[in-house]
């Protein structure tokens, strides 16, 4: 049985963007045939805490996923960072993926315990506390996507697809 896998980016914030590179990444990834996965996009999400999340959480009724890999840019950085948790006021969630398993064998993944205080933490923060609260068994991860370019496109793409293909064929992360 396939795993349903819901995968999330951001609009642009700032006049002068061209695109949100997390954006750029779930496009190409929508591009790739080979992804033998059951994948829903949820792509271009407000930069507004409030309605990203409800978008989420709406989507997350709808197609009742198995896992949900949200993504947002970050543009200080120069690989995937997949985020340990996200907090809120003195609130801290966790996320129950095996973060250690999930990158191994990754070219350049490192995992974060810093997600910012931008747009990123709030979404986070709210889809693992929705999962919580209504006990569900979706498990949901936030990658933080660094300015993609022609250098680094082909290997952040490699390594966000082996991501998506250890969620989706293991039931151990």
């Amino acid at each position: 049985m396939k795993k349903r896998i819901l995968l999330t980016s951001f609009d642009t914030w700032l006049k002068d963007q061209q695109s949100n590179s997390s954006d750029d990444l779930l496009l190409e990834v929508s591009k790739l045939k080979l992804i033998p996965h059951d994948l829903t996009f949820l792509r271009q999400l407000p930069v507004d805490v409030q309605l990203a999340s409800t978008q989420v959480m709406e989507k997350i009724k709808a197609i009742q996923p198995d896992y949900i890999i949200c993504c947002g840019m970050a543009a200080s950085r120069t690989q995937l960072s997949v985020e340990a948790g996200a907090s809120c006021k003195e609130n801290i969630l966790q996320t129950e993926v095996d973060l250690e398993k999930l990158v191994a064998g990754a070219a350049a993944i490192q995992i974060s315990h810093d997600c910012g205080k931008f747009v990123c933490e709030g979404l986070y923060y709210s889809v693992l506390d929705y999962l919580n609260q209504n006990k569900l068994t979706a498990r949901c991860i936030f990658v933080h996507v660094p300015v993609l370019n022609q250098e680094n496109l082909m290997g952040i793409l490699a390594d966000f697809v082996l991501i998506i293909n250890k969620l989706a064929l293991s039931s151990s992360c």
